[in-house]
């Protein structure tokens, strides 16, 4: 990741603290904090309210809706969307007088993935590519790529494309069907959701984190 901070709009009222790193053309609006050992890329959003810890990584064109605290031990690849007022958490038991930094649990959010407006993410889980957990869902285990989940605790209740269209695919049983917008084709075997296609969309780029 490049050194330098080159932010197309930030806020007068945002904190970047001295070290942060941020990629061309992010921007970071109100109220927002951004700590010294944080590495932002290139084209995110970070609405209001933001604040985004020491011990993080995001990637490229990353939108963070407001209110959302990204806690040390969270890596968020490219093109994530995060839902206003959701909540990420690093310690599964925490104390107020325990001090437990040193078993912070570290948490993927894989590229192209959809967090809900108010979800909870606990900590040590992975969630899979283009995954989409739905708003207000508590999600305590990994979530497969493409993999829809929603409720408390969050359960898998579908499969759903990387244009965001739910696929007409059952959970727990083998199948193809393709995405009713792009026309894009899904597999399902044993569990594990595939893109068939064989040209990928113009915005399937290798991801920056993986390079």
């Amino acid at each position: 990741m490049a050194p330098a901070a080159t932010v197309a709009q930030r806020h007068p009222s945002a904190i970047v603290d001295p070290g942060a790193t941020l990629g061309a053309a992010t921007q970071v609006w109100h109220f927002t904090h951004v700590c010294a050992g944080a590495r932002i890329g290139a084209g995110c959003t970070l609405g209001q309210n933001v604040f985004v810890g020491n011990d993080v990584l995001i990637g490229d064109d990353v939108r963070i809706q407001n209110n959302v605290s990204v806690y040390d031990a969270v890596t968020i690849e490219d093109q994530v969307f995060c839902g206003p007022s959701m909540v990420f958490t690093n310690v599964s038991n925490p104390r107020a007088s325990v001090l437990r930094k040193d078993q912070y649990q570290r948490t993927l959010v894989r590229r192209g993935a959809s967090i809900g407006a108010n979800a909870t993410i606990v900590c040590g889980v992975t969630i899979g590519a283009w995954a989409f957990v739905g708003a207000g869902a508590v999600v305590t285990h990994d979530v497969p790529d493409y993999a829809m989940v929603a409720g408390v605790p969050a359960r898998q209740i579908g499969w759903i494309s990387r244009f965001g269209e739910r696929l007409a695919l059952a959970v727990g049983k083998d199948g193809q069907a393709s995405c009713p917008h792009t026309g894009e084709r899904y597999r399902v075997r044993q569990g594990i959701c595939t893109l068939l296609d064989s040209n990928p969309s113009p915005d399937a780029r290798p991801s920056r984190l993986d390079q």
